[in-house]
């Protein structure tokens, strides 16, 4: 494939400013054992401090995890905050702002909850994550077939119990999770493009897997550009410029500040 790290480059050189969509797990991070490890690592929390700190460039975080999650992973005032795959924003100032009414959600949830941890009792190569908003089944470390029975059963049961209207049932690789539609990167970008005073600004959106591709798409149809941090969850190619591992991505962001000082 051919990427477009040249026009990347150009833009930033035309524009002295810069919107960064920054993906957390698999992209800034190494992906934790258990999505319900909280870890901070110390040199992202220094990045993301100098990239709020530089007056040329906007970081925006926006991941999968809950957003109490997320604020204790970066624990830094002045920075915009979406979790959840965007449903609740902390925005710069510390506003909490949910994108749906929680408790029409839920109910559906609590009645597919029991379903699914049935599915996974006693078996501890997998697991229930319960993000409020979503329900989510990790496989990783499961055997190649008994993942993939369970996450079938488990898909139709979801299919069953959920309106179709109002949620959404995602596989992954050794993945699944139930959420509501609204809970897409994607949509959340677009919502944070009409509140956000980010026109005429160079936009870049980084992460690394399927989820961000639907915020590929749409930084891209506004002019912007994408960098994936490579892993092996991969729908389409059409990032403009490909990083190696979360590692690289830091050293990257750090030669944008320095651009930028």
């Amino acid at each position: 494939m051919t990427f477009n790290y040249e026009k990347i480059q150009q833009s930033l050189e035309s524009n002295n400013q810069l919107v960064l969509f920054l993906d957390y797990d698999g992209t800034l991070a190494d992906f934790s054992k258990h999505p319900d490890i909280i870890d901070p690592n110390p040199e992202v929390i220094e990045l993301l401090k100098a990239l709020v700190a530089c007056e040329s460039i906007t970081p925006i975080i926006i991941s999968g995890r809950r957003l109490s999650h997320i604020q204790k992973l970066i624990p830094i005032q002045d920075i915009l905050l979406a979790g959840t795959y965007g449903l609740e924003i902390q925005t710069p100032g510390g506003k909490i702002v949910h994108r749906l009414n929680f408790s029409e959600i839920r109910p559906y949830l609590e009645k597919l909850k029991p379903q699914w941890q049935e599915m996974i009792d006693n078996k501890s190569s997998l697991f229930l994550e319960d993000k409020g908003w979503t329900l989510a089944i990790h496989a990783r470390y499961a055997e190649d077939q008994i993942a993939e029975a369970i996450l079938l059963r488990a898909a139709k049961a979801a299919q069953n119990t959920l309106p179709v209207s109002v949620f959404q049932v995602n596989p992954g690789n050794k993945f699944l999770e139930a959420s509501p539609k609204e809970a897409n990167k994607g949509q959340c970008v677009k919502y944070l493009m009409n509140i956000l005073p980010i026109e005429d600004r160079t936009m870049i959106y980084m992460g690394d897997d399927d989820k961000d591709e639907e915020a590929f798409e749409v930084v891209q149809s506004r002019g912007g550009f994408s960098i994936r941090v490579c892993s092996n969850v991969i729908n389409k190619t059409i990032e403009d410029w490909r990083l190696a591992d979360p590692g690289a991505a830091r050293n990257w962001l750090w030669d944008i500040l320095e651009y930028f000082s």
